[in-house]
């Protein structure tokens, strides 16, 4: 049996891997990556003499599928989680204020908490967001920026919700639907919430009992989120196949031929199945000759770049005194010119283990149709971001290294109705015996979601291969 994976990010490597663990040694894997590496968003560099990660930092704790991994993998030793006592911080209205709490992904479930980020009007508005009408919900879905600014006000979104969603999906609260980014907000809905307050409470569920507290949010591996992908990729013993562009995937009448290289002299393999694990634009493109409907799906799906400026600076450099800090939209400095940065994660006060002798830091910039601020040079980006720096904290020195990391057209945007797209893919590759996709696309942009789709991939394309070999054994 011989199944292949394109795309070898953390979706791609998990479908290759389950796929061994579920047949062993009677099949032969090959997976097709078109950058100089496998591992995806999930990237360890060396940084000032330490591995940091320059994509995806850590997964969070409320979903299962990343430390099940883990576990799986004997990596589990290395996990950490982030340094308590440390909170995060959020810059809006010209100042810095710690990240109020009872909020899910900046809805509150207690507008009384919010007087220190909001203006007094802002406050008013947001308080009585319970007293308004029952939110007018139905089974649809809605533009998280349209929905909460209605209900809350626009200070709310712009100073809380849009750094919150900024940071996951790199886009914008108008562009993104409820449904698909804040599931347990419209899940609360479902049930008969009347109001967004109440529903936020439902999603952050009750304060910790008194002398408790609430486990940890947010997981990693001291080593660098990249040793899971490189334990994936040895545990799936799989032929790595980089800087291999595949073109098309051809049907035969026994499964799947996967085309590579340049037009004049493409180079063909065969396979029994074929997981599909790249980006939706990418994606639409090998689905729109052997699937128009999966192909219109996948273009629905839009994608935002970002870039990561990772920095090290001079050992005794005094940082503020959270974990990070968010930059609302629309921020400026004393002097008037905009923030580049949308968040900085202040990583050796974060994660112990990254606690040293230089301090290390980094920032994100990006968000969804932002094109010229992703189209300076390295050295304006870590210029400008070293301007923001200085801005909060007052911090002034030249950093000891720097890394920066461009993310270029791999965040999908999950817009309103989201969700309907992924269900015409589903629905249109379900009729592609051997086939099954697998991405960031489909279920989440977190660690755990595309583990997830990997596993639910690897499973299809088995069930597949083991329903052929029985019907061959019944022909024999």
């Amino acid at each position: 049996m011989r199944v292949g994976v394109v795309g070898g990010g953390v979706a791609g490597l998990t479908a290759a891997y389950e796929v061994r663990r579920q047949l062993g040694d009677a099949v032969s894997i090959t997976v097709f990556e078109q950058a100089d590496r496998v591992g995806g968003k999930l990237r360890t560099v060396e940084l000032a003499g330490r591995r940091v990660d320059v994509g995806a930092e850590a997964f969070v704790s409320r979903r299962p599928e990343a430390f099940d991994l883990v576990a799986e993998l004997a990596l589990g030793a290395e996990l950490v989680h982030p340094t308590t006592g440390v909170a995060p911080a959020v810059h809006a209205g010209g100042r810095t204020v710690g990240l109020p709490p009872r909020t899910f992904l900046g809805v509150p479930a207690d507008p009384a908490k919010l007087s220190s980020v909001l203006s007094a009007e802002g406050a008013a508005l947001a308080a009585a967001e319970a007293e308004l009408p029952p939110v007018e919900w139905g089974d649809g879905d809605a533009s998280v920026g349209r929905l909460l600014s209605e209900r809350f006000g626009r200070e709310v979104v712009q100073r809380l919700v849009e750094p919150l969603l900024g940071g996951v999906y790199a886009g914008r609260a108008d562009d993104l639907g409820v449904r698909a980014t804040m599931t347990p907000l419209a899940d609360a809905l479902d049930r008969g919430a009347t109001s967004l307050t109440a529903a936020a409470n439902a999603a952050v569920g009750p304060p910790p009992a008194p002398g408790t507290t609430r486990p940890p949010v947010f997981g990693t591996l001291s080593g660098g989120l990249g040793g899971l992908t490189d334990a994936l990729a040895a545990h799936a013993g799989a032929e790595l196949r980089d800087r291999t562009t595949v073109r098309a995937l051809h049907r035969t009448p026994t499964g799947w031929r996967v085309e590579t290289g340049p037009a004049p002299s493409p180079e063909f393999f065969e396979f029994d199945a074929v997981v599909v694990a790249v980006p939706s634009p990418a994606a639409r493109k090998l689905f729109e000759p052997i699937s128009p409907g999966a192909a219109a799906a996948f273009a629905r799906i839009d994608v935002a770049s970002m870039a990561v400026i990772s920095l090290a600076l001079p050992p005794g450099t005094e940082l503020p005194q959270t974990s990070g800090n968010l930059i609302a939209l629309g921020e400026r400095h004393s002097d008037g010119t905009p923030f580049t940065a949308k968040a900085f994660t202040y990583s050796s006060r974060k994660w112990s283990h990254l606690a040293g002798e230089a301090v290390l830091l980094r920032a994100s910039v990006g968000r969804y149709g932002e094109v010229e601020t992703l189209q300076r040079e390295d050295s304006e980006l870590v210029t400008a971001v070293l301007a923001d720096l200085a801005e909060l904290s007052g911090v002034t020195v030249k950093p000891v290294d720097v890394v920066v990391q461009r993310w270029g057209g791999g965040l999908p945007q999950y817009g309103v109705g989201h969700l309907g797209a992924v269900a015409e893919i589903r629905r249109a590759v379900a009729e592609l015996p051997g086939l099954a996709v697998a991405g960031a696309a489909l279920a989440g942009v977190g660690v755990p979601a595309c583990v997830l789709t990997g596993r639910q991939a690897a499973t299809r394309v088995v069930e597949h291969l083991r329903a052929g070999a029985t019907m061959d054994a019944w022909r024999a």
